[in-house]
């Protein structure tokens, strides 16, 4: 898969990046391409080899059409957990790292589920919140472009807050999700757990 300058992609366990550049560089005399990746939610630089894309599991963004089946997936009731902590923190761990969103939305409904039931561990709540941020930051930025906003429960509400500017432009610091943000969309996302 290639990408060009300008392409929104999902870089696996860190969300949605910008290809900011594509150049070469001469490492121990070895002359390989990188794609420069903005990660969005922090601000940070991210090489990819370009001969590696595949291997890290870098991808481009859902489309809008691709949104109606995760919403789909969310709340087709469907889940799959294992009973014991050890089995269940590396099929999910392994899920996080694959970079599909459906795979990651395997674990938001398998981890809210559980949570319901019973407390979850320490690593397991920090693996639940990456998965709600994931998929929030890639659907409000496709229903962000595509204009679909209020459908699902507001256009870029992972960004934005009141009078619809983002948290940095607001001087807000660090761009992540709130939690009343995280809340309004995932209750949108129809959870039948």
């Amino acid at each position: 898969m290639t990408f060009e300058v300008g392409d929104k992609v999902i870089y696996p366990n860190h969300g949605l990046g910008i290809v900011e550049r594509i150049e070469e560089k001469t490492i121990l005399g070895t002359t390989c391409g990188f794609y420069h990746l903005r990660i969005v939610a922090n601000d940070t630089t991210v090489l990819v080899p370009v001969s590696n894309v595949d291997g890290v599991g870098l991808r481009r963004a859902i489309g809008d059409d691709e949104v109606e089946r995760l919403f789909g997936l969310l709340g087709d009731g469907k889940i799959d957990n294992h009973q014991n902590w050890k089995g269940r923190f590396k099929d999910n761990s392994d899920k996080m790292r694959s970079g599909s969103i459906y795979e990651v939305a395997d674990v938001l409904k398998s981890l809210t589920f559980l949570a319901k039931s019973k407390s979850l561990s320490f690593r397991e709540k920090r693996m639940l919140d990456r998965a709600k941020f994931l998929i929030i930051s890639e659907v409000s930025e496709v229903m962000r472009e595509t204009g679909e906003g209020p459908r699902h429960g507001g256009a870029g509400s992972a960004r934005q807050g009141a009078g619809g500017q983002s948290r940095a432009a607001r001087g807000g610091g660090e761009r992540r999700t709130g939690s009343a943000s995280c809340t309004s969309l995932v209750a949108t996302l129809k959870f039948a757990v």
